[in-house]
């Protein structure tokens, strides 16, 4: 099983510790009888919002999942969604939205520990418990005569493991996605009232985070009048897209430049009398200099350095305009924002809707609208992320297998799965 098992219960009983030692500022009970806490809930873009007090909470929930900011950087921001996602996905936790007061100096929110009865299988549970206990004393008052050695071997072949389906997908706020990871319970063993074994025991999935995904990838498709001229898959920090003339004008000797070029090629021999093409092959010299692509953590960054006018469109336009312009005297432009991504993400593996998108399309020496067919331009380049794609199949494996779980749990009248074993040897 692997180490980084993760529980809810883990969550429940590390916040009641929090809340009852009183290190926190602001973090407190909220009753007497200690079923409701308030947890300070400031804003980190505030001006009086103070690191080490308003976000010592969220800090040390990021500190117990092992999940600081490597180098020791400050990141309250995701610290506090860290916490928020895990409490609102928790079902040992409800927020108090009359109680909680956002509007003062010194915000706070509300939130109730909810009792295990009201937790949605809480009381199906319940009852499963007591018939576990009836069979366990129908089976003690049986006579072991009864069972010859030739019956408890056939009973061990066709022994059974049912799995009380108990599924909590605590979504985190990660740059990086992992399939699921399955927790497992200490099982609990009854003989059944036809002399069969019953193992019950409770499953959790949950995501976790990515330890060797690739962070830095592109997919680059070169296409002429929607024809694809080249296609190219880089796994790198840094690409430039420019055209190389044929020979290719070497670099200055000074210039050091680390960028993976993906060239513009010519027009097919065979195509080049046509018009089209031959405009084409006088766009091609403005766009000796191309156009940088970085990716980092935050996201993907342009940068034009050709003469050629470049225009883009993507998922994460930075206005609400249908016409984005590279301008030269801009240091650089977000085409891709990792934050905005992991949002539409996770919106997507809660909520269910279309998935995210994953590329942006640039027009070199058109302009190109919102609305425009990209195969109707001179010059276009498809630009795709596939760690993003990535993780968007690993999104729909996770739910793939939640729906399995599901379905089969709808159609039995207590919500349980069973699942048949077979030793591999």
């Amino acid at each position: 099983m692997p180490s980084g098992i993760r529980s809810t219960r883990r969550l429940r009983s590390w916040m009641v510790e929090q809340v009852s030692s009183g290190r926190y500022p602001g973090l407190m009970w909220d009753d007497q009888a200690k079923t409701m806490f308030r947890i300070p809930w400031k804003h980190a873009g505030k001006q009086d919002f103070r690191s080490e007090e308003d976000a010592a909470i969220f800090k040390a929930w990021a500190e117990f999942k092992g999940k600081l900011t490597d180098a020791g950087r400050s990141d309250p921001a995701s610290w506090k969604t860290r916490l928020r996602c895990a409490l609102n996905k928790s079902p040992e936790f409800c927020e108090v939205a009359e109680r909680s007061q956002l509007d003062i100096s010194e915000p706070f929110k509300v939130y109730r520990l909810v009792p295990i009865s009201e937790q949605g299988l809480g009381n199906v549970k319940t009852g499963q418990m007591k018939e576990v206990s009836e069979r366990r004393r129908r089976s003690r008052r049986r006579s072991h005569s009864e069972d010859s050695e030739e019956e408890l071997s056939a009973k061990m072949i066709k022994e059974q493991v049912t799995a009380v389906q108990e599924i909590n997908i605590e979504m985190e706020a990660v740059t990086e996605f992992n399939t699921q990871v399955l927790e497992v319970t200490e099982p609990t063993v009854t003989m059944k009232s036809d002399g069969l074994n019953e193992i019950q025991l409770n499953v959790t999935i949950e995501t976790s985070p990515a330890a060797s995904t690739v962070l830095h990838s592109f997919l680059v498709s070169v296409q002429y009048l929607g024809q694809e001229m080249l296609r190219r898959e880089v796994q790198d920090k840094d690409i430039r897209i420019s055209y190389m003339p044929v020979p290719p004008v070497p670099p200055p000797p000074s210039s050091q430049t680390t960028f993976h070029r993906i060239p513009l090629p010519d027009p097919p021999i065979s195509m080049a009398s046509e018009p089209a093409m031959q405009a084409i092959s006088t766009l091609l010299p403005f766009m000796e200099k191309g156009v940088m692509l970085t990716s980092t953590g935050s996201g993907v960054y342009a940068k034009r350095c050709c003469q050629g006018r470049v225009f883009w469109r993507g998922p994460h336009t930075p206005s609400s305009t249908s016409l984005n312009k590279m301008e030269r005297t801009v240091e650089r432009v977000m085409v891709f924002s990792r934050k905005e991504f992991i949002e539409e993400l996770q919106n997507y593996q809660t909520s269910g809707g279309p998935p995210p998108q994953t590329s942006i399309t640039m027009c070199f020496g058109e302009e190109l609208l919102n609305t425009d067919d990209p195969a109707t331009k001179l010059i276009t380049v498809n630009i795709s992320f596939p760690w993003a794609e990535q993780q968007i199949k690993e999104v729909d494996t996770l739910r793939e297998s939640v729906s399995i779980f599901q379905n089969l749990a709808s159609q039995s009248p207590l919500g349980e799965v069973t699942l048949n074993l077979i030793q591999i040897p």
